[in-house]
């Protein structure tokens, strides 16, 4: 992930692209991508967190935001192993082309599991039963072999699942009619450090993501007036000006 061309896009199309002169799509996944918390996250030790990383950086923007189904239970790439596994027709015509040139089939294999279609098309999981709740014939693709800790059933049993941080954000966009209108300013960090500020008048809210499975440092000065939500403790971050991997929250700034 180069996270500095990241900024560099968002902040492009957040100052440029004026309220009163159209409305952009805020979206990570969709049904021709890779899962997010795989391709750009960590979807083994920090799933969970990057998942709400992502989630807590993107909504907060101006624009209205998709969830794609799964997104918001953390569902990664299908860890494929033969082209038998595969139904998308891009990946497999990309196979054959690179089989044709030489190119050794784990190699093919390793970069259909990281950017092919088909891990955004398994089935959605629902809970642990058969073919993960989605249905008792036989689905169209596999289902992830994870399904059994990664499902519905699971999240909304976790109180501090990423569904719900998907359902306070979805709450905060229904309250908070700044969301709508406040400026956004890019903040310069430490390079796998994406802030901005939203700015509504005299009230500044501050959305801070460490995109990376290190500590970073955070240079942001102010004051917490109040936390709108985290994945972490916000307040203590913001004392000791340190991020732990994949911390992310939105403050309001006293």
């Amino acid at each position: 992930l180069n996270i500095a061309k990241l900024k560099e896009i968002f902040n492009k199309w957040q100052t440029e692209l004026g309220v009163e002169d159209g409305w952009n799509s805020l979206f990570w996944n969709n049904h021709d991508l890779p899962r997010i918390v795989s391709i750009w996250g960590n979807d083994q030790e920090y799933r969970e967190k990057s998942a709400k990383a992502f989630a807590i950086l993107l909504h907060l923007m101006r624009g209205t935001p998709y969830i794609y189904q799964g997104e918001e239970i953390g569902m990664t790439n299908y860890p494929f192993e033969t082209l038998d596994q595969v139904e998308d027709i891009e990946s497999l015509n990309y196979a054959r082309e690179a089989l044709e040139k030489g190119v050794p089939m784990q190699e093919i294999m390793d970069s259909i599991r990281v950017i092919g279609r088909d891990n955004a098309r398994t089935p959605m999981q629902w809970d642990e039963s058969k073919n993960a709740g989605f249905s008792t014939g036989q689905p169209w693709l596999a289902v992830n072999p994870n399904y059994e800790m990664i499902n519905v059933q699971e999240a909304l049993a976790n109180p501090d699942s990423i569904f719900y941080t998907y359902q306070k954000l979805v709450q905060i966009r229904k309250e908070n009619s700044w969301l709508i209108r406040a400026d956004f300013e890019l903040l310069d960090t430490a390079d796998k450090v994406f802030a901005y500020i939203r700015k509504d008048g005299d009230r500044r809210f501050l959305v801070v993501a460490n995109l990376s499975n290190e500590e970073q440092d955070l240079t942001v000065e102010g004051k917490v007036k109040s936390v709108l939500i985290e994945n972490t403790l916000a307040q203590e971050v913001f004392e000791k000006q340190i991020l732990v991997p994949w911390d992310a929250f939105c403050v309001e700034l006293l």
